[in-house]
């Protein structure tokens, strides 16, 4: 086969409403976002050299074991940071009821300067106590051969389909390093982020849908509008269907955020412009890859560049359907959920070898066909809850009119950045705007 829930700035309507409490929480939310984009991107870009990936500002700090016996448990609904050594496998546990899917992603992320070989990446499989494997999900650096995030996960499903892996207790998650002559043995980060999924109320199909339409689509054309990607998972800048543009600097990855309800087919298509500074190949320069609500990679796809407008897209996906989960192909049965799905794209540093540091104009061709359907009825909550759902204000930040002018993720941070804004001076900015919100609450309650 193949979140402690973290806030996340959508629109100021978010803001309306809600209880002293909930927006003092929103604004500390805020501000650590805020705080992390500044750190992790103002010095990053100044010197040239962009940071790899920015990490969950609320993640739990977790040591992988060497053995199943001293693992470290993780708990469904929460993102932890941790690392893995340039060679062996490490280990986590996940304690868990009998009835509820479970799930955990690993985001595996090498140093900037990191030499990376074709077959190089990671292995994420779940054993249960008599160790069968529940689950196993290999990926590697293929296309775009350069130190960039690079995700798999594991899953342990209770399903008619199957036997074993069913019972209540611990199960290991395993994390394996795989490293091929001539790469680099250096540590990597891991982000960790695990979920759970109650049962259906009631059984239902068991079979994957066996029609759908597979046909690769037009790209989505007319005027784009600018929208910075983040640098991270929980600063991926929300999109809805439309044409997107950015700048794009080698060596960098940005995340975007896609809202899927049930029934929702979403496909993709990036496009790097062209540019008359250089000459010659970069093989392959583009990777444009795909993750679904619970971070599990779907699928990806690369392009070279040769100086003229080069573009690469993903292949057909299903729309998004409970049923999914039992295609043969992971791409397929990764499908499986309502909710956030993430496009990543990274630029290989070999470009700037052919045609210097750019940036270069990165467009986004994105369409969500289909209309909304009816869930599955889940029998309890997920963790983190709402993980499977979309929300009117997940839609509403896809317009063009989100918050930061049309750009999401760290936009806003790389405005103060350049206009010279310190992290202190972002801390007095924020806590005024608490004051106000709480003063406010206070004059019309």
């Amino acid at each position: 086969m193949r979140r402690r829930r973290t806030a996340r700035w959508r629109s100021a309507t978010r803001w309306r409403g809600q209880s002293p409490a909930r927006a003092r929480a929103a604004v500390v939310a805020v501000l650590l976002l805020c705080t992390t984009a500044f750190l992790a991107d103002g010095p990053a870009l100044a010197a040239g050299t962009p940071e790899p990936y920015a990490f969950a500002p609320d993640a739990e700090p977790v040591t992988g074991a060497t053995s199943t016996a001293d693992a470290a448990p993780l708990a469904p609904g929460t993102t932890y940071k941790s690392s893995l050594p340039g060679e062996g496998e490490i280990h986590y546990r996940l304690d868990l009821d009998d009835t509820s899917d479970a799930y955990v992603s690993v985001i595996a992320v090498p140093p900037p300067g990191s030499t990376i070989k074709a077959g190089d990446g990671i292995r994420v499989s779940v054993r249960d106590a008599d160790e069968r494997t529940c689950s196993q999900d290999t990926s590697t650096f293929r296309g775009v051969h350069s130190p960039r995030p690079l995700g798999a996960w594991g899953a342990r499903e209770i399903s008619a389909n199957r036997t074993g892996c069913d019972s209540a207790g611990a199960y290991d998650v395993i994390v394996e390093r795989l490293a091929t002559t001539g790469s680099s043995l250096d540590s990597w980060g891991l982000e960790l982020f695990a979920a759970s999924e109650p049962p259906r109320k009631q059984t239902g199909a068991t079979s994957a849908p066996e029609a759908w339409d597979s046909a690769s689509p037009a790209p989505v054309t007319g005027e784009a509008e600018p929208r910075r990607g983040g640098s991270g998972f929980t600063s991926a800048a929300p999109l809805g269907e439309g044409v997107w543009s950015t700048d794009l600097e080698p060596g960098r990855t940005l995340f975007y955020e896609v809202p899927l309800d049930w029934g929702r087919q979403l496909s993709a298509t990036a496009e790097l412009g062209d540019s008359n500074a250089g000459n010659g190949y970069a093989v392959p320069a583009l990777n444009l890859a795909l993750y679904n609500p619970v971070r599990g990679f779907v699928d990806d796809a690369s392009t070279t560049y040769n100086g003229s407008l080069k573009a690469t897209e993903l292949a057909p996906l299903p729309p998004v359907a409970y049923e999914n989960r039992y295609a043969a192909l992971d791409r397929l049965s990764a499908m499986r959920f309502a909710g956030s799905y993430y496009l990543v794209v990274h630029l290989s540093p070999e470009v700037a070898e052919k045609y210097g540091d750019g940036p270069f104009t990165l467009t986004l061709r994105v369409r969500v066909a289909g209309s909304a359907q009816a869930g599955p009825g889940y029998a309890g909550e997920s963790e983190p809850a709402g993980v499977f759902d979309t929300t009117a204000g997940d839609r509403e930040a896809t317009a063009g009119g989100a918050i930061g002018g049309g750009d999401g993720g760290d936009a806003a941070m790389t405005v103060l950045a350049v206009s010279g804004i310190g992290a202190g001076t972002l801390v007095l900015v924020v806590l005024g705007v608490w004051m106000v919100v709480a003063r406010r609450r206070v004059g019309t309650g």
